[in-house]
């Protein structure tokens, strides 16, 4: 998944870099570089469906799909699941994955709002860096009304693609941390909750856009 996020970044920054290149800055321009984003999202969501149903047919997603069977047994041996205790483990979810879920919140509001090494194991470390993001807001803004010398190409070329990069990055160590700080048959759930937390900073920072 690292790599996938990794890449996915890359490509959203050669994107922007092609549609800057190759489009005008108008209206028109614009329109042309939205429709192409939308294109490139919508082949690349496809071509994950189809990868998605034929991951569950791989011998080792059977085999951790039979492990969290066994683990949720063995869960309800020790009481019914009722809704009660059903919503306290998602809570307690929630707050055991609290600070990689705002991580990942922080990673797209800064990203969109911007922009239509080493695993990082400790979470105070992962969302240092994801809060660290915030300095792209005065970075760009320089590019935008800074010195002459900082409004060229150059430099929101390599904004651009540390911005890409650390949004793949980051988001990935994040989705991967957060469901290995509860236990096993809560896994899925805390991945629920790393995209519900995904969705909340897709829709922040497409607001502050």
């Amino acid at each position: 998944m690292c790599k996938e996020l990794l890449i996915l970044g890359v490509i959203v920054s050669f994107l922007r870099i092609f549609t800057k290149a190759v489009y005008t800055q108008d209206v028109y321009g614009l329109q042309k570089s939205a429709n192409l984003y939308f294109a490139v999202s919508i082949v690349i969501m496809f071509i994950c469906m189809v990868f998605y149903n034929l991951a569950h047919k791989l011998p080792i997603m059977k085999y951790y799909d039979e492990v969290k069977i066994q683990a949720v047994a063995a869960e309800e041996d020790n009481g019914p699941l009722t809704g009660f205790v059903w919503r306290s483990a998602v809570w307690d979810t929630v707050g055991t994955i609290k600070w990689y879920g705002f991580g990942i919140m922080i990673i797209f509001v800064v990203t969109l709002a911007i922009f239509p090494v080493y695993l990082l194991e400790n979470a105070k470390i992962a969302t240092g860096s994801c809060i660290a993001r915030l300095l792209f807001f005065p970075l760009f803004l320089g590019y935008l009304h800074g010195p002459k010398f900082f409004r060229t190409e150059i430099p929101v070329i390599i904004l651009t693609c540390i911005l890409g990069l650390t949004n793949g990055y980051l988001t990935s160590v994040l989705v991967i941390l957060a469901p290995k700080t509860v236990k096993l048959q809560h896994a899925e759930t805390a991945g629920i909750v790393s995209v519900l937390f995904l969705v909340v900073g897709l829709a922040a920072g497409s607001i502050i856009t």
